[in-house]
């Protein structure tokens, strides 16, 4: 299920996306907010494209790559997925972007598709987004998106800002 907007193409990720995805993980700059700094292998990001591309046959959504239409290049990757990744609990839009690519209004453009998705393909009217309590460049693209703070939660096995949006 691809999905366009102005400036990008939105892919389920696939095995063609590998190296525009190992250039986010390999970066510590970049994987900050999401492990700590700690990269991934090559092995690893091979691992959770083989494993987002069960999760698109088994629920319809998961993580796409975000590919500017103009270059070509892939400039990030996005999701909607069960936060935490556990089955039952309230679905999650997030975001990340290759470094070259922050503050360019990618993510937000990004997440306002998915949450189109969300509400039209999925028929949602809650979403939820996560985020360190540092990482104040993804609290703003919430805080676009016309989501509203709700707590301080443990996610992902780390305290994270949590922000929702009622639909």
């Amino acid at each position: 299920m691809e999905l366009e907007t102005t400036r990008l193409r939105l892919e389920p990720f696939e095995l063609a996306h590998f190296d525009g995805l190992r250039a986010m993980e390999s970066d510590p700059e970049i994987m900050r907010y999401i492990s700590n700094g700690v990269v991934k292998t090559p092995e690893e990001t091979l691992t959770s494209i083989e494993r987002v591309q069960s999760r698109w046959q088994q629920y319809g959504f998961s993580w796409w790559a975000m590919r500017e239409k103009e270059s070509g290049e892939i400039v990030g990757a996005c999701c909607l997925q069960h936060l935490a990744n556990q089955d039952g609990a309230s679905l999650e839009i997030g975001w990340r972007l290759n470094a070259n690519y922050h503050g360019k209004g990618f993510a937000t453009e990004a997440a306002q598709a998915i949450v189109k998705f969300a509400v039209e393909k999925v028929g949602v009217n809650y979403l939820v987004a996560v985020a360190d309590p540092e990482n104040a460049a993804s609290q703003k693209v919430m805080q676009r998106l016309g989501m509203t703070y709700k707590a301080i939660e443990q996610h992902y096995d780390v305290p994270c800002v949590v922000y929702e949006l009622h639909l």
